[in-house]
């Protein structure tokens, strides 16, 4: 059995620490976990920040400034050996919440409960978190707070749950012959979306995916139920909208039970030919950084969870979303 509770020990107890902390101790609590050259990767206007003190001022303080009483919810808690390099990562997916009392990113402040999903991938390495990956969705934020700078989405627009079998806070050690067989399908399916250009017939989706799977899209795109749903509000307009797309593999990607998750930086890069999300047709090569997180449920997956960092995706576009949003509230 692969044993990773030290590695979920650290950052269960750094998660318990940062939460009860104030705007002011974050940079105090996450020095005290993450090593000295502590690399962080997470959605714009974040990107790449390297030492705890950065992160601290540049993500965490004001976060923590804006939601009062802010809560981890997590809905999957996992950890394993990445396939690409062999090194150690935990993985934490689920919402923040707490009471949206200050504007945050210059969304406004709407003083009622408020969501923010996010997943979260941290490197572990001689006892201390050396590098952590943090995607977000903002957009999600902007739709609690009415502010809608994107066209309607192709999906439907929910705040996406976690596993329908309640069974993802894997903290207990898992069976590795589990976790090979959820990598193993992972890899399978995802080497057969990429030789069909990622436009799979549902003819190959259904080699790897349950009928009634559910595909939990980030904001501005939406969450989709069944292959034939999610061919026809996901993938055809993908497709259709993007072209030239490149898979560029992942920088993590691992299993522990029936869970599995990767993140790339970028994981595709693509034209956007035919257009998407309401954007206009170019030749411009653009990156998509994407995580994706599953459920393997007997021998096909039941459920993924996808985050796109969005922002970065339309600011490649010069299309500034955050712009767009404070020009909206300026009418």
């Amino acid at each position: 059995m692969a044993d990773y509770q030290d590695s979920k020990a650290l950052v269960l107890n750094f998660y318990e620490e940062f939460e009860s902390a104030s705007a002011d101790q974050a940079g105090t609590v996450l020095n005290r976990y993450t090593s000295s050259d502590y690399q962080f990767r997470g959605v714009h206007p974040f990107n790449e920040l390297d030492g705890a003190d950065a992160v601290a001022e540049t993500v965490w303080k004001p976060l923590f400034s804006a939601f009062t009483a802010m809560q981890r919810r997590q809905d999957i808690f996992m950890a394993g050996t990445n396939s690409e390099d062999g090194d150690e990562w935990v993985t934490s997916m689920g919402n923040f919440m707490g009471l949206f009392d200050n504007d945050w990113l210059g969304i406004p402040a709407t003083g009622k409960i408020t969501f923010l999903p996010y997943v979260e991938f941290s490197r572990i390495g001689d006892g201390k978190i050396r590098e952590s990956a943090f995607f977000c969705d903002i957009i999600r934020v902007m739709r609690q707070a009415g502010v809608s700078p994107l066209p309607t989405q192709t999906g439907a627009e929910i705040i996406n749950p976690g596993p329908r079998t309640h069974d993802g806070l894997l903290f207990d050690i898992q069976d590795e012959a589990e976790s090979e067989k959820t990598l193993e399908l992972v890899n399978r399916m995802c080497d057969d979306l990429v030789s069909d250009g990622l436009e799979s017939p549902s003819s190959n989706l259904r080699k790897t995916w349950h009928e009634d799977m559910a595909w939990f899209g980030p904001g501005g795109i939406g969450a989709t139920f069944t292959i034939d749903r999610y061919q026809e509000q996901h993938q055809g307009p993908f497709g259709a909208g993007l072209d030239n797309i490149v898979f560029n593999g992942h920088v993590c990607n691992y299993a522990e039970g029936n869970y599995a998750g990767w993140f790339g930086w970028p994981n595709l890069t693509m034209t956007s030919s035919g257009g998407f999300m309401g954007l206009p047709a170019s030749d411009r090569r653009l990156h998509m950084r994407v995580v994706d997180m599953y459920r393997r449920d007997g021998d096909k997956l039941a459920e993924n969870w996808i985050f796109i960092d969005m922002l970065y995706w339309m600011l490649q576009q010069d299309v500034d979303v955050l712009e767009r949003m404070r020009k909206i509230l300026r009418r």
